[in-house]
């Protein structure tokens, strides 16, 4: 359990905010990014192409992630990360009145990306050493209901924020999101400031002593070829690279669809409006799946909800399907399509989180659990890169009629895998 100076401190006090502040430079880096460049003019390919490769620093982070145990504490990492992607968001704010924004932005993006993926190293292994086996799947719904909460702060309130702005400065797009990112700047770097007294010291977060620093190699090359020659690695990493095969192609187009005018296929809606409905509602009812998911996974295991949870994260995607082909003019009506997949997505990716927690039991459990994030990168980047091209040729409507074909691996792999029936049920 978390201790600080001796005493037990409830998950409550930091968890949320340290999934918060996980959340907030990956929703703007790999998400808002996307809506961004869509309102400065950029084609879909282009936005998907570029945007994919942000997802890089997510995917390589386990080769240096054993400098995380060596070098300093988990939480010294935690504060300095936090303080340094504040100030690369500060520093996107300013780029954006710059004639070469596009490359500027990018090169800054990968810098808080690189940033965020260190970052994510030691906050999820901080989260370990923290809390009991049961308590880090019982929490497991808090987490990723406050780090999706930082996507109703940044794909909700920073979009609605810059859609704002933009009807406040008569279309100066450059204006409205240099400001909008400001704000995002200041709130990570308020958190920052937040956790320098709110996070624990748990006695067992402590930098790795008697390693040399010409045995840092050595080491990373050792955990990570342990981690493959574990029993049944291809069937894991078939299912951390594909269950979410639908999901790396979707994501990068839906902003894009929900922008584009009618006589393209899109919904024609404005960026205040993509605020409310898939970074307001949608978020909202992602974070209610994931609390659900968490809390029904405490109480039965993964083993039992495994299969719901599978049909819930691929099942829903075909509110696209119906949304690109009907094109509705009810902002209700697309604001309910978006929350029921969103509801699902959340639910079933709890099932993900999971077996990453599940496959990363046991010693270095920080480096095991930075290498399936690594997997988990990689299947959203692969697929992602050719997305917008897909989306170009095929057009709006075949596009997510791809998205529901692409499903099927996310129902294959998930019965080559191993779930140990006693994990995350609470002992009895």
């Amino acid at each position: 359990m978390s201790s600080s100076s001796g005493t037990r401190r409830s998950p409550w006090a930091w968890v949320p905010s340290l999934y918060f502040a996980e959340g907030i430079p990956y929703v703007l880096v790999i998400d808002v990014s996307v809506i961004l460049y869509k309102r400065f003019g950029i084609s879909n390919t282009d936005i998907a192409l570029a945007t994919s490769l942000l997802y890089v620093p997510w995917m390589i982070k386990p080769f240096w992630s054993p400098l995380v145990d060596l070098a300093k504490t988990k939480r010294v990492w935690i504060l300095t990360l936090q303080c340094a992607m504040g100030l690369g968001l500060l520093f996107v704010s300013i780029a954006l009145h710059l004639s070469s924004f596009f490359t500027v932005t990018l090169i800054l993006f990968w810098l808080v990306a690189f940033a965020s993926a260190t970052h994510d190293i030691a906050a999820d292994g901080f989260y370990m050493l923290g809390l009991d086996h049961h308590d880090q799947t019982a929490y497991v719904g808090v987490r990723n209901t406050f780090y999706r909460g930082a996507w109703v702060a940044g794909r909700g309130g920073i979009v609605f924020l810059a859609g704002a702005l933009e009807l406040r400065f008569v279309g100066d797009v450059p204006q409205a999101w240099s400001l909008a990112f400001g704000v995002a700047a200041l709130c990570l770097i308020g958190v920052f400031l937040f956790h320098t007294r709110a996070l624990p010291r748990p006695e067992t977060d402590r930098r790795s002593s008697g390693l040399a620093r010409s045995d840092v190699f050595r080491e990373i090359r050792d955990m990570v070829s342990l981690f493959f020659r574990r029993k049944g690695i291809i069937s894991i990493l078939a299912f951390l690279l594909l269950f979410r095969l639908a999901e790396a192609q979707l994501v990068k187009i839906v902003s894009p669809f929900m922008l584009d005018p009618r006589e393209r296929g899109g919904l024609g809606l404005s960026t205040e409006e993509v605020g409310i409905a898939y970074g307001t509602f949608g978020v909202i009812a992602l974070m209610l799946g994931g609390l659900l998911g968490g809390y029904a996974a405490s109480r039965r295991g993964l083993k039992f909800w495994l299969w719901p949870m599978v049909a819930a994260i691929h099942i829903p995607d075909v509110v696209f399907v119906y949304l690109s082909h009907a094109q509705p003019t009810s902002f209700l009506v697309i604001n309910g399509c978006i929350a029921l997949e969103q509801f699902g997505y959340g639910f079933g990716f709890t099932a993900y989180l999971l077996f990453m927690l599940m496959i990363s039991q046991g010693e270095h459990a920080t480096v095991r659990y930075a290498i399936c994030t690594g997997f988990m990168a990689m299947g959203m980047l692969v697929p992602g890169l050719p997305s917008g091209a897909i989306q170009e040729w095929l057009g709006y409507k075949e596009f997510f009629i791809w998205i529901m074909i692409s499903t099927i691996p996310g129902f294959i792999v998930p019965a080559l895998v191993r779930i140990d029936p006693r994990f995350g049920r609470k002992s009895s």
